[in-house]
This record gives structure tokens, sequence and C-alpha cells, in this order.
């Protein structure tokens, strides 16, 4: 087959490529869960539903729980992946120790319809703030948790609300540093659709931030969140574990870094038990 012919296919071959990576990028960016999310079968029995509806109309569900007086509501956005269910493990003390709790229910997990993507999530993520709100809890009460992708949700919340404080786990820069990390050899800054641009927001962002990260994250890799963190202003702190990948911070005692974070945070604030 001559030279010509092989640069063709090897050009056509490519180009295909960039058609399919462009079409199907966001199922390649969000994993959820389906199922209907039902706080009893996960251990939170606690946890009501809060049923609210987007700017754009679509009609969602996120879960809730007061807090005990002088605790935070904290704010949840979850990661990427399955729904709030599988989270269990890490808002379980939160409840145990009378924080409120707010589950950001994201359009296609855990029961609610639509499909998910950058600006969806984002007012998915604003119709349940305003309905916590609306109950009489002050933005200054509120801590927004973010893992993964959903670190960016709360960076993008954080510019736009003021919560008494941010916490951030494996986050990153932006979503198409990610993808170049991973797809170095698609031009994917020019076929993202959805940005995730936390790198130029959180300099926007003005309340006491803790960043926690594993040093062997193959997903989002460290220098992401040391990047991120860099770009942040204080006061901050940040926590790298040397055991932790991605999803196992909380084997590596990241619950211990969260909760001492909190304590100092009531304290701070003069709402010690």
């Amino acid at each position: 087959m001559p030279l010509k012919t092989y640069m063709a296919a090897a050009v056509f071959a490519y180009g295909g490529a960039l058609v399919l990576a462009f079409l199907f990028q966001r199922h390649l960016t969000y994993f959820p869960d389906t199922s209907p999310f039902i706080p009893a079968e996960w251990s939170m029995p606690e946890l009501e539903t809060l049923d609210v509806k987007a700017a754009d109309g679509l009609n969602l569900r996120s879960w809730y729980r007061a807090p005990r007086k002088g605790k935070p509501v904290m704010v949840f956005f979850e990661g990427n992946g399955a729904h709030p269910g599988y989270r269990n493990f890490k808002v379980r003390p939160w409840l145990d120790a009378g924080y409120g709790l707010l589950f950001v229910g994201y359009r296609g997990y855990g029961g609610n319809p639509g499909k998910p993507s950058e600006q969806g999530i984002y007012n998915d993520s604003r119709a349940a703030i305003d309905a916590v709100l609306k109950r009489g809890i002050p933005q200054e009460s509120l801590v927004f948790y973010g893992e993964s992708i959903g670190a960016a949700m709360a960076v993008q919340m954080a510019t736009e609300y003021k919560p008494a404080a941010m916490i951030l786990e494996a986050p990153f820069t932006s979503l198409a540093d990610v993808g170049v990390h991973h797809y170095w050899w698609l031009p994917v800054r020019l076929l993202a659709r959805d940005k995730y641009d936390s790198i130029s927001k959180i300099k926007n962002v003005h309340v006491p931030l803790l960043l926690i990260h594993g040093e062997k994250d193959r997903i989002v890799p460290v220098r992401f969140g040391r990047r991120l963190f860099a770009a942040a202003n204080e006061p901050k702190q940040a926590v790298y574990i040397p055991e932790a990948g991605h999803n196992d911070l909380y084997e590596w005692g990241a619950a211990e870094t969260v909760g001492r974070f909190l304590r100092e945070l009531t304290k701070e604030n003069g709402k010690n038990d």
C-alpha cells in the first residue's frame, strides 16, 4: 500500500477519534448510578427528601438533615460516580456529631431525571442551596465539601455564596488539565464542552480552605491539587497523604483531618457544644 494511502487512513482514523471524543465526552466524564437513592437503605434514615426545581425547569431531589443548634450544615458535592449513598462512610460522623447535611442531588444521579453537564449541575447546586437558605439557614452556617469533580462544584458555588469554609478532596485545576493528562494525544482543550476551570475561579473565593489529596492519586495527580492550593487565598491548609490514591483517602486518616478542621472552625466561630 502506498505511503499516501497509509497517511490518508491515519488522518481518517484520527479524525474519527476526534468526532467520537467530542460526541461521547460526557460518557467519559460522568458515571452516575441512576437507581433511586433511598437514605434508609444506606444507613442514613434521618435524611429527608428536599424537592427543588432547577433554573432550567428540571424537578430534582436532594437530601437534607437540619443541624443541631450551633452546628453548621455540610453541603456535600459528590464526585462523578455512583450516587450519594456510596458516601455514607464520609458523612456518618457528621450526622452523629449533630452537623446538618445537604446532599446536593445532581441530574441523572440517584433517581433524578436529566443528563449531567457542568452548567446543569451548577443549576442543581444553586437550587438545593437556595432551598436550605429558605429554611432559615444563613450562608455563613454552610460548609462546602467537594470531592474530585465535586470540588469544582464547591469552588463555583463559593464564588456565588459565602459559606463558613470549604473542604476540597482530590481537586483539580480544570477538567481540561486532567483530560490532557489522560488523553494527551487529543486536542482536549478544543474539544471540551465542560470546563470546570477551578484554577481561574479560586482567587475569587475568600473563605477558610482545607485541601486533602493523595500523593499516589493516578486519576487526579496531586500536582493539580498543589497548583490549586497555591492559587487559593488565605487562610488555607493542605494535607497531602503519601500513601493515598484517589478513592482511598478515608482509609488513610482523611476523616480525622476533616474532623479537626471542623472542630477548629466551630471553635473559632464560638459554636462549641
